[in-house]
């Protein structure tokens, strides 16, 4: 399992880096639809490449639950299993739209020109399958994996560092449910909660490893 954990960290912090170098994202997200299509049309291979490879990162999160899940038989470690394998999911469905249904968007909004209805159906995709599914659903169940992981994981003897970082980072992405409505410092703050969750995961994954040697 500590292959996996690496794998998926390094797939997301790689995804989200190389959409940072060609498309600015998620800053890109708060221009006008056309405008972010347009963008998108610029740079199409490389940014449906890097969101491919958000999607396998975060599917590669549903072994990890399963695995993680299996740890313990209890009832609130069950509930993690679940509320990981759904993270990864939902967090798969929203970053898919990206290669799937946005380059044709995109072309359709470059050759029907200004009164192209592909703008409104990309906002529309956008605010279900990004803000709702993605990133609400995505950003909740996260963070309720972290928390009940670290609730079962911190009675076993890990130490109350893992379980603090945990804790603390778990918060800080949830705080980013509030950045659909325009909330002060809530994007920065879930940009930070997953930079903590990352070295979270790593820290799991050498933990987990030092045990099972």
């Amino acid at each position: 399992m500590p292959a996996l954990i690496v794998a998926a960290v390094v797939a997301m912090n790689a995804g989200f880096t190389g959409l940072g170098a060609v498309f600015e994202y998620p800053r890109v997200l708060s221009r006008p639809g056309a405008e972010v299509l347009a963008s998108f049309r610029m740079h199409e291979s490389a940014v449906v490449a890097w969101f491919s490879v958000l999607v396998v990162g975060a599917l590669l999160f549903v072994p990890i639950a399963l695995r993680v899940g299996r740890h313990a038989d209890s009832p609130r470690m069950r509930w993690a299993a679940r509320a990981g394998v759904a993270a990864g999911v939902v967090q798969a469905v929203g970053l898919s739209r990206w290669p799937l249904l946005v380059p044709g968007l995109a072309d359709r909004a470059a050759s029907e020109g200004g009164s192209s209805t592909a703008v409104t159906e990309f906002e529309f995709w956008n605010r279900l399958l990004g803000s709702f599914v993605g990133e609400t659903l995505g950003y909740s169940l996260t963070a309720a994996w972290t928390v009940l992981v670290v609730s079962v994981l911190g009675r076993e003897g890990f130490p109350r560092w893992f379980a603090v970082l945990g804790t603390v980072s778990a918060a800080l992405i949830l705080l980013g449910v509030a950045a659909p409505w325009q909330v002060v410092g809530a994007q920065q703050a879930n940009f930070a909660g997953y930079v903590l969750w990352s070295v979270w995961m790593l820290a799991l994954a050498a933990l987990w490893g030092r045990r099972r040697a």
